[in-house]
């Protein structure tokens, strides 16, 4: 079992995108993506200047690739619907549809221009490879708890960590399930007169 770490640049509850039952990282953090196994713990936490509190976590109970991900029926309430008004549905992650041709349409979201496609952020998103799911998660959006003493490795500057003793990840599994699970506040960029982060039925 690995762990790793990294801190938020934008919490907008699109990358991890922790609704409808389950949290899913698709998008963002390939590096991550293309390298962590089922069993693996991911947390993220704040800026340093904002303390490096923990944003969100969650073990990693399936990798799945972009075609599987957009098909599976379980994951329909992740693809962006911008026909509802409620910002939850907005910020669906599961926005790249399988073509014909092996290539991948992005759909309007987040990471798009409007409509059309952003050629940008699409190549850094598929060059993840995997979508990585977790249903034991952990998303406290700017409430989260700050990092004990015998945590403060998991502190990170830029890109990632995930080189952490074996004391180090007991630790960090031991700290972080003393908490409730689940959707536990609205993400840190979040309209304060929309409640849809608590919604789980679309």
């Amino acid at each position: 079992m690995k762990l790793y770490s990294y801190v938020v640049k934008h919490d907008t509850g699109f990358s991890p995108n922790p609704f409808w039952g389950c949290c899913t990282l698709a998008d963002c953090k390939p590096a991550i993506r293309r390298t962590a196994n089922v069993g693996d713990w991911i947390v993220e936490l704040s800026p340093k200047a904002s303390g490096n509190k923990v944003v969100y976590a969650m073990e990693v109970d399936e990798v799945l690739d972009y075609s599987t991900y957009f098909r599976d029926k379980r994951f329909e309430s992740k693809m962006p619907n911008y026909a509802d008004g409620r910002v939850v549905c907005k910020a669906g992650d599961n926005i790249y549809e399988p073509l014909a041709d092996g290539e991948f349409r992005q759909l309007r979201s987040t990471h798009s221009n409007g409509e059309e496609e952003n050629p940008g952020t699409k190549a850094h998103d598929l060059g993840g490879l995997n979508v990585l799911v977790g249903r034991r998660f952990h998303y406290f959006g700017s409430t989260g708890p700050e990092l004990p003493a015998n945590l403060q490795d998991l502190r990170v500057g830029r890109a990632h960590k995930c080189r952490f003793s074996s004391q180090t990840v007991s630790n960090f599994v031991t700290f972080i399930s003393a908490y409730d699970r689940g959707v536990l506040a609205p993400p840190t960029r979040w309209p304060s007169n929309d409640n849809s982060w608590r919604q789980e039925e679309r």
